[in-house]
Formats: C-alpha cells, sequence, structure tokens
C-alpha cells in the first residue's frame, strides 16, 4: 500500500521559511518521479514543483520559481521542500505525490500570515 506523509507545515511570517518533508513507503521510491502540489481554501490542486527519480530535473511553478527548492533523499524515502519568501498567497495545503499520481496523504498545512 503506497503511503506518503507530509509533515513540516506550520504558521510563519511573510518572508519567512519552512522546510516540508514527505515520507514515502509501500512502493520503491526511488524508481519515481515526484511532486509536490497545494491546494489554497476554495480552490483546486495547484502543481508547485516535480523532481526525477535520481533527484536530477527539478521543475517549479512560476509563482514559486526562485523561493521554493525541492529535493529528495531516495535512502530515506523522502521528499524535501525548502520554501523561502513565503507570502500569504502561499498559504495552503502541500501534498506530495508521484509525478503522474494524485495526492494519497492527508497533506500539511502552509499559513503565512502576520
Amino acid at each position: 500500500e503506497v503511503q506518503l506523509v507530509e509533515s513540516g507545515g506550520g504558521l510563519v511570517q511573510p518572508g519567512g521559511s519552512l522546510r516540508l518533508s514527505c515520507a514515502a513507503s509501500g512502493f520503491t521510491f526511488s524508481a519515481y518521479a515526484m511532486k509536490w502540489v497545494r491546494q489554497a481554501p476554495g480552490k483546486g490542486l495547484e502543481w508547485v514543483s516535480a523532481i526525477g527519480s535520481g533527484g536530477g530535473s527539478p521543475t517549479y511553478a512560476d509563482s514559486v520559481k526562485g523561493r521554493f527548492t525541492i529535493s529528495r533523499d531516495n535512502a530515506k524515502n523522502t521528499l524535501y521542500l525548502e520554501m523561502n519568501s513565503l507570502k500569504p498567497e502561499d498559504t495552503a495545503v502541500y501534498y506530495c505525490a508521484k509525478r503522474t499520481g494524485t495526492p494519497a496523504g492527508q497533506g500539511t498545512q502552509v499559513t503565512v500570515s502576520s
């Protein structure tokens, strides 16, 4: 059974930083490209970033480019999202998923507010 457990969210002031983690199990993590998506209140899922199975070819939505960094540790079966210079519009529930899949976890809430 595929399990993806997101963590690391919280309340942060504008301009602050957070590091999200996604612990994967139930599949061969190192064989899959992965992604982060987010869902803001009252809106649909928005793709944020993706990374290749070996950690290469990171891609980002224009809205987060230059502020967010995706990475992974295949030895730890963990995906990360380093978020800097956070803005109120980054407020959302963040989910990880296989690049071609849909979120399978509960997500982690990120709230950017003063």
